[in-house]
């Protein structure tokens, strides 16, 4: 536990002033987690990191994480998803060359990973800097998933009593579920009315009752993406998904619910 405390501060530490102070520095932030993420994938397949396919998957995710601004040199109709698409044919290309001792499945592991982590990372940097209230949409993103992990904890510890999946995560119950997403409804209720914080943010949140079905949105789809995470840990018999962080374990175990809100942040038209 005291690892595990010591690891959060100097953590914080760290990150909420890079938050903050957003511009490049988020930027920057936002592709090394989007890479250290990669490689965790690559380390619990059992897959060296010093290798071909990882050199071009690493490009990839690192494209697919880097703001849209920093491929204004491309032309106008050319996105950052499709000069990752070079790098998607590049591995499908190494099969080839490796007469398939890299093959098909190991390529669709990199290319998905890619995609999920590297968009990810992507809106972590884009909705900081966005014109429309960033820093609050951001924090308020991050909150709604930090609040409901511990609204489902706390209820699920007290109440629990019928599995969420336990094939998947034995430990999760509905009672906890339902527990996290109110609390992410009086979190968001309090962080408008009480702060006036999110009525900045988008016309949407100026409906009471619009802002508690958006926030069960994103609390549902925290839940989700932390039910992604341990079906792929399971599938790999690990217990965390790295280790750079003690007592925390890695870089996706802190972000696997961030990775699916932010991305629906973007789609439900806050930025």
């Amino acid at each position: 536990m005291k690892k595990r405390v010591i690891t959060a501060i100097v953590a914080l530490a760290i990150f909420i002033p890079i938050i903050i102070a957003g511009g490049v520095w988020i930027d920057i932030t936002a592709s090394v987690l989007a890479i250290v993420g990669l490689s965790e994938i690559y380390i619990m397949r059992k897959r060296i990191i010093v290798s071909l396919d990882f050199f071009i998957g690493a490009i990839g995710v690192l494209l697919l994480s880097l703001p849209e601004n920093a491929l204004r040199w491309l032309p106008s109709d050319f996105s950052r998803f499709d000069l990752a698409y070079v790098f998607v044919a590049l591995l499908l290309v190494l099969m080839v060359f490796t007469k398939n001792n890299y093959n098909f499945e190991d390529a669709g592991t990199t290319i998905l990973s890619m995609f999920y982590i590297g968009n990810g990372f992507h809106y972590l940097a884009a909705i900081r800097n966005s014109d429309s209230g960033g820093l609050s949409l951001l924090l308020f993103g991050m909150i709604i998933v930090w609040v409901t992990d511990s609204g489902a904890y706390l209820v699920g510890r007290k109440l629990g009593k019928h599995k969420l999946y336990p094939a998947i995560s034995p430990n999760k119950t509905w009672e906890g579920s339902i527990g996290g997403v109110l609390a992410a409804i009086i979190f968001a209720l309090i962080y408008m009315i009480g702060f006036n914080q999110f009525r900045n943010i988008t016309t949407m949140s100026q409906s009471v009752p619009m802002l508690i079905i958006l926030t069960i949105i994103l609390s549902v789809a925290g839940q989700i993406g932390d039910l992604v995470e341990s079906a792929y840990k399971r599938f790999y018999g690990v217990k965390d998904s790295g280790k750079i962080l003690p007592g925390h374990g890695g870089i996706l175990d802190r972000f696997d619910s961030m990775l699916f809100v932010l991305p629906l942040i973007h789609a439900l038209g806050f930025i």
